[in-house]
């Protein structure tokens, strides 16, 4: 289905890609339904996001030419916000998909605004087995092929995938190559099955992403498991790859991919943990300043997701909080955020007269062994687990560690639970 044929420049693919128009990411914002907007995007760049992924459109509902509301809604070009040089680059924008025309025609609408269009080949939720796209597409590796070569050959930018993994270590290297041989100039590889999902989530398979690396020549994103910034550094050595995702780890901290800062030292945090009343309250900042409108459902997830450390204590601003209807209602945000902030510096103050460090006061939840922060800082949510004898089956690795790297995977998360699944 070629609609391009003469007079296009030549595009970059693979590593040539990835280095001159990407600038060589290693630390990447996943695509997130109703929460990889623009503003989030613009938060995570300022704390050391290199590179970001829109939310999941779909290509169905994108398409015709009569969608201008859904369009406005999914990837908003109207205000020159959305995908420009000044707020937005480098950006991935990701497609849900599994009818190669319509697909087409919803990447050709966003290829000027973009540097790269991604197949959404992963989400698990029921939603994506009713709609028939995503990891239900995962046994027609004829459509799939079909969907990424058509991006390959009549774009302008180059097509990407994201896909989750087949039981058998063989399988996910067979079905990476053949993505590889469609066209896909980068892959990006979620550790888990598509059965992983919601309190079935469980840790993500980092041998399953090393064997798609080793057998690849494109670039390799891993996806799964990042919870504590040390995990970054970790996974890149233990899988080879050439980028780190993470979805929830980073909704629950934005600052995630930036380190610590040297006014808050810490001998087991590498990672920035800012107090989370202020990196809420510099995302509506950001939400007031944008021309794009950012949903209300995207902003009231973020808060309760930058905040939760404290909202369960805070029960009065939790229940204001859900409260809140409507547009325009920014400044509700605003009022509720500054009272939260007020409360949390009180209560760092009231615990840190007596002299005591961040080290002092991090706690280890008994079941995960993951590390729980004071409350008012910024910290990944993890779901504890229901006993002793589940840790133990869930708390295995699924990579081999040395005895003395044991601690600290526990530690740091890799070896409990991994970040919960928003990521597509």
């Amino acid at each position: 289905m070629a609609v391009q044929t003469t007079d296009r420049p030549r595009k970059l693919a693979g590593y040539d890609f990835y280095h001159q128009i990407l600038g060589s990411p290693k630390l990447i914002v996943a695509p997130m339904v109703d929460q990889s907007e623009l503003a989030w995007r613009i938060l995570s760049r300022r704390y050391g996001a290199q590179l970001c992924y829109t939310p999941m459109i779909n290509a169905k509902m994108f398409s015709p030419p009569s969608a201008h509301a859904y369009r406005a809604q999914s990837f908003n070009t109207s205000c020159l916000e959305e995908g420009s040089s000044a707020h937005d680059r480098p950006l991935i924008v990701q497609f849900c998909a599994n009818n190669p025309s319509q697909l087409l025609t919803s990447a050709l609408a966003v290829q000027d605004h973009c540097d790269a269009v991604d197949i959404n080949l992963g989400c698990p939720q029921d939603i994506a087995k009713k709609g028939h796209y995503g990891s239900f597409l995962m046994d027609e590796w004829d459509l799939i092929h079909d969907l990424i070569n058509v991006l390959h050959e009549n774009l302008s930018v180059p097509v990407t995938a994201k896909f989750r993994i087949f039981p058998s270590v063989e399988k996910t290297v067979a079905y990476a190559k053949m993505l590889e041989s469609a066209g896909a100039q980068i892959l990006t590889c979620h550790g888990r099955l598509r059965t992983q999902r919601g309190q079935n989530t469980g840790l993500a398979d980092w041998a399953h992403i090393k064997a798609v690396k080793e057998a690849v020549r494109v670039p390799v994103f891993a996806n799964g498991n990042i919870l504590f910034h040390e995990d970054v550094e970790k996974c890149l050595k233990e899988t080879g790859v050439d980028g780190v995702m993470s979805a929830e780890g980073q909704l629950y901290n934005p600052a995630l991919f930036a380190p610590a800062s040297p006014e808050n030292p810490s001998s087991t945090l590498t990672g920035a943990h800012p107090p989370h009343a202020d990196l809420a309250l510099e995302y509506l900042a950001i939400v007031k300043s944008l021309k794009t409108p950012t949903s209300t459902s995207a902003v009231k997830g973020h808060l309760f997701k930058i905040m939760h450390p404290a909202l369960s204590r805070e029960t009065d601003l939790r229940e204001r909080l859900g409260r809140i209807r409507g547009s325009n209602v920014v400044e509700e945000y605003i009022e509720i955020v500054k009272e939260m902030k007020e409360r949390m510096e009180r209560d760092a103050a009231e615990v840190m007269k007596g002299g005591q460090t961040i080290d002092d006061l991090i706690t280890i939840e008994p079941t995960t062994g993951l590390r729980v922060l004071p409350h008012w800082l910024s910290q990944p949510y993890f779901r504890p687990l229901k006993s002793p004898t589940e840790a133990s089956k869930r708390a295995s690795s699924p990579i081999p560690t040395a005895h003395e790297d044991v601690k600290r995977a526990r530690l740091s998360g890799q070896s409990a639970v991994g970040d919960i699944d928003t990521s597509l």
